[in-house]
């Protein structure tokens, strides 16, 4: 493999994981107690559970579309959302998380083996994860927000908290 294919493959990596950036993206949720999953704190818009749905649902989209499938794409953004602010129980919650994370790693082994420049559609493959590699970063910071004003901030692992 030609250095400037790693190098982009490395980037990508960083991008998805949040190396460099800012917490582990694998990361956010870990160590939030499933009670608060659904608090809207200082009118937040979205809860940490609807945000973890969210963003599985956009990697799941991701990996269909780079597995040669062609997912329809919502008529309106809300219908990428889940209708339930919480989760019922702690195995919603913990099985909503391992959702997120089994999809994110799914993804940064598809930024390791895929041809970055396959068209699939209209766009490329590095397009496609560099475009949820951006949707996860954004989505990561309102989960730290909400996780900050909820005092559970940051995960276990640790964080960039300066």
């Amino acid at each position: 493999m030609s250095e400037p294919q790693e190098t982009v493959r490395k980037t990508l990596g960083d991008a998805l994981s949040g190396r460099g950036a800012h917490a582990l993206t694998a990361e956010i949720f870990d160590g939030a107690p499933w009670e608060w999953a659904g608090a809207l704190p200082d009118g937040s818009p979205h809860s940490m559970f609807q945000l973890v749905n969210h963003l599985v649902y956009w990697q799941d989209f991701a990996l269909e579309w780079l597995d040669g499938a062609k997912p329809e794409t919502p008529e309106h953004d809300a219908d990428s959302w889940p209708l339930g602010r919480a989760p019922a129980d702690l195995d919603t919650w913990e099985r909503s998380v391992e959702r997120f994370k089994t999809g994110l790693a799914a993804l940064e082994r598809r930024a390791l083996e895929c041809d970055l420049f396959k068209r699939l559609g209209p766009k490329t493959a590095l397009e496609i994860l560099q475009i949820v590699a951006a949707h996860n970063s954004y989505h990561a910071g309102q989960v730290a927000a909400l996780r900050r004003a909820l005092g559970t901030w940051p995960p276990p692992g640790g964080g960039l908290t300066w």
